[in-house]
């Protein structure tokens, strides 16, 4: 009896040393040494470099592409608008929300909020007819042709609306920095694969008709990005990324008329810097 016991007490005691030592790596183990399960939301700002692009206009009396349409973004620059409620549309932003599905992968949801500005007063060549009363009446083929703004003004500048979903891989590469307390300071590697609709407002005065400017889906898009995540203190941190893709628009609005539409596609080349929190609930 004296030895069933003893040797009871002693399960009971390893048992219980290996549930405080199971506990202690608990404490001991570090916030950031595990994402799965937590929340990330960012807000920054952007870059955009545009591919040339054929875009075809069409309507009722007229049907013509310009062709290797040259385009630039519209920055702001450093500025309090990207922080202030009233006014956050003005720049080029990016807002991303996403979700930790485990360590290494996460999904996320955002808007990258992009402008898109046909360079005026460019020559282009132009293909096809217009029959509109005008002086720019006729039949072009390949012909160079000024955009003046009484011909073209073309942008979309409120702004060209990629929203899309992300699927992305992270790997904490701290070490590679000799940094040891990630709950500190970690530094993280990123890529991802995007696919989303395009949601512009696009601002065009096209031969003199009045411009439709109101928001429209008009596409779609896919992007693939890369990027470097630096976390301070467990729950802030920076991102800066690099992100490529491809927008393709078959039903842009450009007046008033529904008979008016425009199309086009183009490749995209952005550079963003966001700031951000991750926590969990």
């Amino acid at each position: 009896m004296k030895n069933i016991l003893l040797y009871s007490a002693f399960l009971v005691l390893l048992f219980s040393n290996g549930a405080n030592a199971q506990e202690e790596i608990k404490i001991q183990e570090k916030y950031t040494a595990h994402n799965k399960g937590k929340f990330f939301v960012s807000w920054g700002g952007n870059r955009e470099s545009y591919s040339k692009s054929d875009v075809t206009f069409k309507g009722k009396d007229y049907n013509f592409t310009v062709e290797n349409m040259m385009a630039q973004d519209k920055p702001k620059g450093w500025h309090i608008d990207y922080v202030n409620p009233a006014r956050m549309t003005i720049p080029q932003t990016n807002f991303r929300m996403g979700y930790f599905i485990n360590d290494h992968y996460s999904i996320a949801i955002g808007v990258d909020h992009m402008k898109y500005v046909m360079t005026q007063n460019q020559t282009a060549n132009v293909t096809g007819t217009i029959n509109t009363g005008s002086s720019f009446d006729g039949i072009y083929n390949h012909t160079p042709t000024v955009m003046t703004a009484d011909f073209l003004m073309y942008e979309h500048t409120d702004g060209l609306n990629y929203v899309n979903t992300e699927f992305s891989r992270h790997d904490d590469i701290s070490s590679l920095f000799k940094i040891e307390n990630t709950d500190k300071i970690q530094i993280n590697l990123t890529e991802g694969v995007g696919f989303g609709v395009l949601y512009p407002k696009t601002n065009t005065t096209l031969l003199g008709k009045e411009r439709h400017d109101d928001f429209h889906i008009s596409g779609y898009g896919a992007s693939l990005k890369t990027g470097l995540n630096i976390t301070f203190f467990k729950h802030f941190y920076i991102q800066g990324e690099l992100k490529g893709g491809y927008i393709n628009m078959p039903d842009i609005r450009t007046t008033q008329s529904n008979d008016d539409s425009a199309s086009q596609d183009f490749f995209f080349f952005q550079r963003i810097i966001a700031f951000g929190g991750i926590f969990r609930i």
